[in-house]
């Protein structure tokens, strides 16, 4: 495997230098970036023209990564040239979350399965129920086939997401990279850090992922309750609270990220399903169990990979984390690097859903405020 990156920023343009060493060797380049970086048309035809046989794939973001630092409104780019790996790739519209279920059986079904090892999903952030996006992926693909990726961003705007398509930005579709190869190895983990507090609620009316009512009260008026003068900054107020999610029979929970409220309807949606009968609880930020959350994912994902040293790990982190984390985001990055030490080129976003297993072996699901990384190595055979 053979990696090149750079960054494009407002105050230093190209740095390290322009992109260009690996040209027409590069077969996938992942490209992270704000909204008005991917609509800029003559960066994108930029980065085409640099690499015109690589499948060029990405999204719009809350925050990108590039190494150890996290930029606004910039762009990161990885080259990559997989030496023993194939790739497979495709794409589907989405126009809103009931079409998720759907839209993640196309996608599955429309890839080949044999020699399938895994796929990396990146997805409209508005526009889905993740959850159940996973749910269609999960029962069209082969056995043992792994899934990870995220969900697009806009800072903290809730606007428009974007994700590229042939390196087109566009509205409304998920992609998915397939990867093929006994050669290649893959690590993930996903954790978390958030502490809960007040009591357990029983979701007594929802849809999907919409959330009307908690013990037969409107859900929006319990949790304004809870927040007090934050609740007037909803819906980017409500990524510092969000809700641990378990069903009646499980002590594990999902935490999720609230997307949208409607005053008309009382009503809260949110990443990933609600469903009637589980217990939400509302979550605040642990500074300190946020950075080990990320550290403790980098350490599980480096563990998963059969021995071998990470070439390549993608970060995806909530836009929650960076928004409690603020001017100290750049430490659980930090720390995931402390992890890997030098070997692997860090890439990754900011985003409104993570989508992991927590651990190896474990059942895919929508995370929302995790640390989710996904590592990558190739061994000759």
């Amino acid at each position: 495997m053979k990696i090149e990156q750079t960054q494009w920023t407002h105050t230093t343009g190209w740095t390290p230098e322009t992109p260009g060493k690996l040209a027409g060797a590069a077969n996938l380049v992942l490209v992270f970036g704000s909204t008005e970086r991917l609509k800029n048309a003559h960066q994108m035809a930029e980065i085409r023209n640099t690499y015109p046989n690589a499948l060029i794939s990405g999204c719009s973001t809350a925050g990108e990564i590039f190494d150890i630092t996290v930029s606004d409104d910039s762009l990161s780019v990885t080259a990559i040239h997989f030496e023993h790996t194939r790739l497979q790739t495709t794409y589907a519209r989405v126009s809103g979350p009931e079409d998720s279920f759907c839209c993640g059986k196309e996608l599955a079904q429309a890839v080949p399965h044999e020699g399938l090892r895994h796929v990396f999903i990146l997805s409209d952030g508005l526009n889905v129920n993740g959850s159940e996006l996973v749910a269609g992926l999960s029962e069209q693909l082969p056995k043992g086939t792994t899934i990870t990726g995220g969900l697009s961003g806009d800072a903290d705007r809730f606007e428009e997401t974007l994700v590229l398509w042939k390196g087109q930005a566009q509205s409304h579709i998920v992609t998915l990279i397939g990867l093929y190869g006994a050669e290649l190895n893959i690590g993930f983990g996903s954790l978390g850090g958030w502490d809960s507090f007040g009591p357990e609620r029983l979701i007594t009316r929802a849809n999907g992922n919409v959330l009307y009512e908690m013990d037969g009260k409107s859900a929006l008026e319990l949790y304004k309750s809870y927040l007090g003068e934050h609740a007037n900054g909803l819906p980017a107020t409500g990524l510092l609270f969000p809700l641990s999610l378990r069903s009646a029979d499980s002590n594990t929970g999902l935490v999720r990220t609230i997307l949208a409220v409607d005053e008309d309807e009382q009503s809260m949606t949110f990443a990933g399903d609600m469903p009637e009968g589980s217990y939400a609880r509302l979550m605040k930020a642990n500074f300190n169990r946020l950075v080990d959350g990320a550290v403790a994912a980098a350490e599980t994902s480096a563990q998963a990979i059969r021995g071998s040293t990470a070439e390549l790990a993608i970060l995806i982190s909530c836009v929650g984390r960076k928004m409690v984390l603020k001017q100290r985001t750049e430490e659980e990055v930090e720390g995931v690097r402390e992890v890997f030490g030098p070997t692997p080129a860090l890439t990754g976003f900011y985003s409104y859903g993570e989508i992991s297993p927590f651990i190896p072996g474990a059942k895919c699901e929508l995370h929302n405020q995790t640390m989710t990384i996904t590592t990558f190595s190739e061994t000759s055979n």
